[in-house]
């Protein structure tokens, strides 16, 4: 893989955003909220962690993600086609009738590897494919992009105690925890607690970073790479909304594109890049 510094993920994370305002405003629909959110993290993954080949997508070897916050699919879309899974062309068929690239994501995409959206799902899904790399003696890693709404459900926690129990080293799971789910603010709808001691009680490592920060989001994510005997969260505070001022924040914007061409020009704007 090309090898990129600093500034070449934060050129790319911004492109990423440029992508996510443009699909959903094109669409007039989306979530570009938790899209925005994790666009640093997402920059960071396919971009020099992941051991990933766009030429071969169906590589036997090859490191997993599951989105298992499916709503956020225009931040993966637009990560894939930057990274060349298709044509930077497609994008603008988002949510339209006859385009593979639907609401929420699914395997008809090329490098998307799980249908997600029916939240709570994707750390069961992980478990299972990390699991399957050990019995089939192979050392990819599977990753899993959790929202910090979808750990209210218990299905999350039967696959916090079961990644524990088979000892999945080769199991990353990242939790966009910027605060804000669909109805409100996480803290308002279900206090969630200190979530990295509840999870390090499961049996797994918890590394706890600012997700905007690309040395952080960088050093975790080696480390947990390192793991010799358990699964690893890496707990990463986000901003929902990162980078658009009037969006950041605030619930409204969990799933509604900027309002009007005003709102559209602003978030380009504030967004930057080209």
């Amino acid at each position: 893989m090309e090898q990129y510094n600093v500034m070449d993920l934060k050129n790319i994370a911004r492109n990423i955003r440029r992508k996510i305002i443009e699909m959903v405003y094109e669409a007039k629909s989306g979530h570009p909220g938790g899209s925005l959110s994790i666009a640093d993290i997402l920059a960071v993954l396919y971009f020099k962690e992941m051991n990933i080949d766009p030429l071969e997508p169906d590589d036997p070897n090859r490191d997993r993600l599951i989105m298992s916050k499916g709503h956020a699919s225009p931040g993966l879309y637009a990560t894939l086609a930057l990274r060349g899974y298709f044509p930077e062309s497609l994008l603008g068929g988002f949510r339209k009738l006859n385009s593979k690239l639907e609401g929420h994501v699914h395997r008809g995409v090329p490098g998307v590897e799980a249908s997600t959206g029916s939240l709570g799902q994707g750390l069961g899904i992980g478990v299972g494919i990390a699991l399957a790399a050990k019995l089939d003696h192979r050392d990819y890693r599977t990753y899993v992009i959790l929202g910090d709404g979808e750990i209210e459900e218990g299905s999350v926690w039967e696959s916090f105690m079961a990644g524990s129990k088979y000892r999945l080293n080769n199991l990353i799971a990242i939790l966009d925890r910027n605060g804000v789910q669909l109805d409100g603010y996480t803290s308002d709808i279900m206090p969630l607690g200190d979530i990295g001691r509840m999870v390090e009680s499961f049996g797994w490592e918890v590394l706890d970073i600012d997700g905007h920060d690309f040395n952080q989001i960088i050093s975790a994510v080696e480390k947990a790479k390192k793991a010799t005997d358990r699964p690893v969260l890496i707990l990463a505070h986000t901003v929902k909304g990162k980078g658009v001022s009037y969006m950041e924040n605030n619930p409204k914007y969990h799933g509604s594109p900027p309002a009007n061409d005003e709102e559209y020009r602003q978030a380009l704007e504030e967004i930057g890049g080209e």
